[in-house]
């Protein structure tokens, strides 16, 4: 596999798994790394395939090269429509609270629409911010990794709607996970750790020293 575009990699023949999904995307997998590819290409792309290799070309003439030399299956499965993933009671009621105060996030905030669709699932809140940009908001109640994978797929699809475009993001928790909070910063997309208790008007009863 080669991949030619700002930079260049080369992947040496070994055993993979190609995956291509119905958004367009094609992705690269080892049998490590857990959910992570080794290499991909977002959508919107093209794949051009001929006898023993495949091209991936995005919108910006980068390449994805994957030249095949054994294939072992080949299988497609429709999946339909994801629901997203479910939220327990205080991530459905954190959400409820954000979207009642949107200012949480920065002065000027608005509230779009809570839930608001997209192809593969509902984004948690989308928003305005004080400059009337696009702000799409993942709440959870502990913020690991997978839920900034979810919103950077999110964002994708948004940014294709010149209605919205350019869409940022902002992934707002209880407690935010430190590899999580590297993934997000290196993918432009801010941290809000939240106060459950005091969005409830709840203030806790502790003792402290200062």
């Amino acid at each position: 596999m080669d991949y030619v575009g700002r930079l260049s990699a080369h992947l040496p023949l070994a055993t993979r798994l190609l995956m291509v999904k119905a958004d367009g995307s094609v992705s690269i997998h080892a049998d490590d790394r857990a959910y992570k590819p080794l290499n991909w290409m977002s959508p919107p792309c093209r794949l051009e395939e001929a006898p023993g290799v495949w091209r991936v070309v995005n919108k910006a003439g980068e390449e994805l090269r994957i030249t095949l030399e054994e294939i072992f299956q080949d299988t497609s499965y429709e999946l339909g429509v994801d629901p997203g993933l479910r939220k327990d009671g205080v991530e459905a009621h954190l959400q409820e609270l954000l979207a009642a105060s949107p200012v949480e996030f920065g002065e000027g905030f608005t509230l779009v629409r809570r839930e608001y669709m997209t192809a593969i699932g509902p984004v948690d809140l989308l928003c305005r911010d004080g400059a009337g940009a696009t702000v799409a908001v993942e709440v959870k109640r502990r913020g690991e990794i997978d839920g900034v994978e979810q919103l950077t797929r999110y964002l994708e699809l948004l940014n294709r709607d010149p209605l919205l475009a350019p869409v940022s993001g902002i992934f707002a928790a209880q407690e935010i996970k430190p590899q999580a909070r590297v993934l997000a910063t290196d993918r432009g997309i801010r941290c809000v750790v939240v106060n459950y208790d005091r969005l409830r008007g709840i203030e806790r009863d502790e003792l402290t020293l200062f």
